[in-house]
């Protein structure tokens, strides 16, 4: 990819997190995060003028240079506005708006939007309740790894799945300790714990399509198994916390809840290194097919 490629990607990135219209001072927190990690400074300059409002989708499109870098900037939006679910009329919008900018037909980008909204909207369903504590262990265990992989797994629209698979996780926990929940609620636990689910996706969209070129230190295969790692800690996190909150009737502080989730993260970190290897071999195995069944919750 040109190198001149990359600021265009990510403020369209950028602009793709604010779409709904709903951004938050927390989030933004995150996603600015994301930028500073990228480490560029032609980036950071575009986050502020995307901040002020000084950046047009048309001229962003103008300064990519061929058919595939505007293919990526399309599908890195189209992830980012599907990360945490189906997409709003602003973000419709915007990505109708972000095509005709592109000079892509509404033909050129029907698969991929079919696959993405597929992903985003699968149901938040459990197959069933799980026999005894040591199988909720092993299966919060699994679903981290699988995030992980995830964000190893080359095809950009994987990344969409990461949030499905962990709403997922927490309604089975949930109803394991025989808690009766919908999506929304399972959203409200997500949130509360700071998982900025725009930032989250993001990051490991950029991560595939910049690598570790974009001016930071680390090279690409290195920066996107550090981005294995931290969805890894999260997903691993997120569901030990939602197993102790439902096991006590959800009568754990927000407060508390947090601190939690900042202890199991830092457990996740000693076990990483030990599953590293079968993350790495699961994403292998991985293809788009297999990760919508997946989040439908027809494979494990």
């Amino acid at each position: 990819m040109n190198t001149n490629d990359r600021p265009p990607l990510v403020a369209i990135a950028l602009l793709a997190a604010r779409a709904d219209g709903q951004s938050q001072d927390k989030e933004q927190a995150t996603i600015n995060a994301v930028v500073e990690r990228i480490g560029s400074p032609d980036v950071s300059r575009l986050t502020e003028q995307v901040a002020a409002g000084q950046v047009q989708l048309s001229a962003l499109a103008a300064r990519l240079s061929d058919d595939e870098a505007r293919r990526l900037a399309y599908e890195t939006a189209l992830a980012v506005c599907h990360a945490d679910g189906a997409l709003n009329p602003a973000e419709q919008k915007f990505l109708d708006d972000l095509r005709q900018a592109l000079g892509l037909s509404g033909a050129q980008v029907q698969g991929v939007g079919a696959d993405a909204a597929a992903i985003a909207t699968a149901p938040v369903v459990a197959p069933g309740p799980l026999p005894n504590d040591a199988a909720l262990d092993k299966l919060i265990l699994q679903q981290a790894m699988l995030t992980g992989a995830l964000e190893i797994l080359p095809d950009r629209l994987a990344n969409i799945a990461v949030l499905p698979l962990q709403m997922r996780l927490v309604y089975q926990v949930g109803q394991h300790y025989g808690q009766t929940m919908d999506g929304n609620q399972v959203k409200d636990l997500i949130a509360t714990l700071g998982i900025g689910v725009a930032a989250q996706a993001m990051e490991g969209v950029l991560m595939k399509v910049l690598g570790g070129v974009a001016g930071g230190l680390l090279g690409g295969a290195t920066r996107v198994a550090t981005g294995a790692a931290v969805t890894f800690a999260s997903t691993y996190a997120l569901g030990n916390v939602a197993k102790q909150y439902y096991a006590q009737g959800r009568k754990i502080s927000s407060g508390d809840l947090k601190a939690l989730f900042i202890r199991f993260k830092d457990e996740a970190g000693t076990i990483y290194p030990r599953v590293q290897g079968e993350i790495q071999s699961q994403s292998q195995t991985l293809n788009l097919s297999r990760v919508l069944a997946a989040v439908q919750g027809k494979v494990g």
